[in-house]
């Protein structure tokens, strides 16, 4: 009798690692569609150890996957660019005990995260715009009906095991922050859990003025170095797991953008960076400091904010060599989340844009910062490249190779946290007709951005867990300026990012990537 082959699936939801009995790889399978290592060898004109070696590791190298398919068709062999992803789930470790959520920055993005989770637990309020906790996800073909929650898909840190910890150059704790911010309703959603909030006192911070000229604050750290500086926010994420308990911890940066910085001699290499910082040299950023210290501790590592920080060739070799995945940067919640919409619409119908004028008004901490001119520049930076890389002019220079764009973000106190965004797109269609669209985008930033800081959290130990290390582009999704590997372009496009994510949560539980082509569901059976 026949052994039987096929896999053996034990699997759950929510179950930690899924479990595959009796499959192969994917460098494996491909070689077995063209005969055998021998016949590929041959077809290829390459030595049969080569061909060994991509079946022994288990990876046909990115070089050979265009020449493969080329091959593929030439043969009449069926290959598509998703079989040269492994279906085997990756070791994830699970998660349990308390993850520890360290926040740079405790003003209105952290405390609305913060008091959004501590709502959530007590059953008062719904985590609305939360991938991880409301979102799902198809698995296998529509006609399968699988589409579970993501939380329940993926090993993911329960809430009741959040544990919160932050820093800041103001002393208010939680509570003070919330109140003074006027984000939340106090009576509704901060008062009921005044004493949790009350908690939660900022440590000391690394903070200087130079670098965030409209910002003051008494709750800052001393040292005679910034290495001296770096050493003690260590001790702090050290102190903060064992005081509390933490199995692991995560770093968010959620504090005002920095003044603009280009990449320099001091951000080449570690050497460097650590010499640059015992100078107390200027080009290394408090929040150089913070991102430095998370690495060294292996404390995976989010950048909220547009600055220079861990996208630095020092710390992201110092990522990788500490087995630490890091994400950034810039939350992506207002106008550039809707310009990630429209202009992806604009390129697939092949309209042009003759122009796309921006202009916020915004009252909070972050529109007083952003009223500098060298941290808007950081801001504009960010805000700028997005439209450049989906609309991509170089190929398309009839419909955008002139467009003019244009960001202005506008400090006006009264409108605190309900940001305004205001957008005129002058667009034409068929035959050059013009055209417009206007937008008013009435938001409230933090809560735009709170769910976005769980779901970073929650994703980034993920991806600890399951040995994932470096830049964690998968989580391009949640950035205005995506973190991406040397030598590629950032992809914003919002519907591309979340197609990204969502299959790299198949990738790593060993479940088939989607590609939406669906010509399955029309073949015809003519036996």
């Amino acid at each position: 009798m026949a052994r039987n082959l096929a896999p053996k699936r034990k699997f759950r939801y929510g179950g930690g690692i899924t479990d595959l009995v009796g499959t192969v790889n994917a460098a494996e399978r491909i070689i077995k569609r063209f005969g055998g290592q021998t016949a590929l060898a041959a077809l290829l004109g390459k030595r049969q150890s080569t061909i060994q070696h991509w079946a022994k590791t288990g990876r046909v190298p990115a070089q050979w996957h265009q020449p493969l398919i080329a091959l593929a068709r030439q043969r009449g062999v069926v290959l598509e660019p998703k079989d040269f992803v492994s279906s085997t789930a990756r070791e994830i470790r699970p998660a349990g005990g308390k993850l520890g959520i360290l926040i740079v920055g405790l003003g209105a993005v952290a405390t609305t995260f913060i008091a959004g989770v501590e709502n959530a637990r007590r059953k008062r309020a719904r985590p609305i715009g939360s991938i991880t906790q409301m979102g799902t996800i198809r698995l296998g073909k529509r006609t399968e009906g699988r589409m579970p929650l993501i939380k329940e898909f993926v090993p993911l840190a329960e809430l009741d095991d959040l544990v919160f910890g932050a820093w800041d150059p103001i002393p208010d704790n939680a509570y003070e922050s919330a109140l003074k911010c006027g984000v939340l309703d106090r009576h509704e959603h901060v008062d009921p859990i005044a004493d949790f909030l009350k908690s939660i006192k900022p440590m000391p911070a690394v903070f200087d003025q130079f670098y965030v000229k409209r910002l003051q604050g008494t709750n800052v750290k001393r040292g005679n170095t910034k290495l001296e500086l770096a050493e003690q926010i260590r001790k702090d994420i050290r102190d903060f797991k064992s005081k509390n308990g933490c199995d692991r911890l995560v770093m968010i940066w959620a504090a005002s953008t920095e003044i603009f910085m280009e990449e320099s001699e001091p951000h080449r290499n570690l050497e460097s960076f650590e010499a640059a910082m015992e100078a107390n040299d200027e080009r290394i950023a408090p929040s150089m400091l913070y991102g430095y210290a998370a690495i060294m501790e292996g404390v995976p590592f989010a950048n909220g904010a547009p600055n220079l920080t861990a996208d630095t060739p020092a710390l992201l070799k110092l990522a990788i060599d500490k087995d630490v995945p890091i994400c950034g940067k810039d939350f992506k919640t207002g106008q550039t989340l809707i310009k990630t919409v429209l202009s992806p619409m604009f390129k697939a119908r092949m309209l042009g844009v003759a122009g796309w004028y921006s202009t916020n008004i915004l009252g909070n901490r972050d529109g007083e910062v952003l009223d500098d001119p060298e941290s808007f520049k950081t801001k504009e930076e960010s805000k700028l490249g997005v439209l450049e890389h989906i609309l991509q002019p170089d190929l398309y220079p009839e419909l955008y190779g002139d467009l003019y764009h244009k960001v202005r973000i506008n400090y006006y106190p009264p409108r605190r946290d309900n940001k305004e965004g205001w957008d005129n797109i002058d667009i034409f269609g068929w035959l050059g007709y013009p055209m417009q669209i206007k937008v008013d985008f009435l938001c409230r930033d933090s809560i735009l951005a709170a769910p976005l800081v769980l779901d970073l959290a929650l994703f980034l130990d993920l991806a600890k867990r399951a040995g994932l290390k470096g830049i964690q582009e998968w989580l391009s999704f949640y950035f205005k300026s995506p973190q991406h590997a040397p030598g590629l372009y950032p992809e914003h496009d919002l519907f591309i990012q979340q197609t990204k994510l969502k299959n790299t949560l198949r990738w790593l539980m060993g479940e088939e990537q989607i590609t939406h082509l669906g010509i399955e569901y029309y073949e015809v059976d003519e036996a």
